[in-house]
């Protein structure tokens, strides 16, 4: 396949949609089974934008492994790589795959798969960044943290000791930015979805399209 940015690549974190594992703050508004339908829509939703405008290749890093009959569809589905996810926390799971990433690719861009707001149009900037030489690329979230961060070097020291789940993520990798001095860049304030108020307001969102 003929890509925009063949020396980049995509990296998408996604745990198997296993009812009662995934989404559980979606829970009691959804039931278990709903929440875990919701999570595949989500992620399903997110490779379809990962490939729409034929960027770069695309590794799904799943959790806890590749086995799940969803990710095996995925992989039947679209051209994308599988790849198991590392253990330890967000942090550790972030630096892994992007370390590897970065042992074979120039760049590499790295997002979670329930951001509803985060473009085909968002990727490909993130990727022209990247390729004009800024150091990391990140789209703030709006409850603190992040969805997609970009780097073209491994910068352990944004992946260590960060109060993952905090609404103090993304101030904190700015200060650690500053620290080491990196060119930091970020991308238009995303949503993604954790709790009952996300998913109503995606749920209003899909109502308020055209057509």
């Amino acid at each position: 396949m003929d890509y925009l940015f063949p020396d980049s690549v995509l990296l998408i974190l996604c745990k198997a949609p296993v009812p009662g594992q995934v989404k559980t703050r979606l829970i009691p508004a959804l039931n278990a089974q709903e929440a875990a339908a919701a999570h595949k829509h989500l992620t399903l939703m997110t490779l379809e934008r990962a490939l729409e405008q034929r960027l770069c290749p695309v590794i799904l890093y799943c959790a806890p492994d590749c086995s799940h009959p969803f990710f095996q569809e995925c992989a039947k589905t679209y051209p994308l790589i599988l790849r198991k996810q590392s253990d330890g926390d967000l942090g550790a799971k972030m630096l892994d795959a992007l370390s590897v990433a970065l042992s074979t690719y120039r760049h590499a861009l790295l997002v979670g798969c329930d951001c509803p707001s985060l473009a085909a149009d968002d990727l490909r900037y993130g990727l022209e960044l990247l390729s004009a030489e800024q150091d990391v690329v990140i789209a703030p979230s709006e409850d603190g943290g992040y969805t997609l961060i970009g780097m073209s070097r491994v910068v352990p020291e944004l992946f260590t000791d960060m109060p993952w789940g905090s609404e103090q993520v993304m101030q904190a990798t700015r200060q650690c930015a500053g620290k080491l001095g990196l060119r930091l860049h970020e991308l238009a304030s995303q949503w993604d979805i954790d709790t009952e108020e996300d998913w109503l307001r995606y749920v209003r969102s899909r109502r308020s399209e055209p057509g």
